[in-house]
């Protein structure tokens, strides 16, 4: 039976940290607090202003879903689903350019 590759992880905190203290030539303490002022300032705003933009990244936004009906997959029975408020993240055209490539 083949051995399939697993997927590569995704960088831990830490790993962050690490990286950008090395290239900002910070500490690592000084990194985490500004990590984490960063996410409390998109969370803050995010819920004042309905909207964060993080320039070169993407947008963070409240996003209203309306009720709909929807079935339970379990036994098929028809079911409310009722409205609620989601935070949606829409990717900036240069960090989509930068990932993915230009297309052209």
């Amino acid at each position: 039976m083949p051995v399939t590759p697993a997927a590569p992880k995704a960088l831990t905190k830490a790993q962050v940290v690490a990286q950008l203290a090395e290239k900002n030539g910070l500490t690592k303490k000084q990194t985490v607090a500004f990590l984490e002022s960063l996410v409390e300032l998109a969370c803050r705003e995010t819920k004042k202003n309905k909207k964060f933009a993080l320039p070169g990244v993407g947008i963070l936004k409240l996003n209203k879903r309306k009720a709909r009906m929807g079935r339970n997959p379990a036994t098929g029975e028809q079911i409310k689903i009722p409205a609620k408020t989601t935070v949606k993240m829409t990717v900036s055209k240069s960090c989509k350019d930068s990932i993915l490539g230009t297309g052209k």
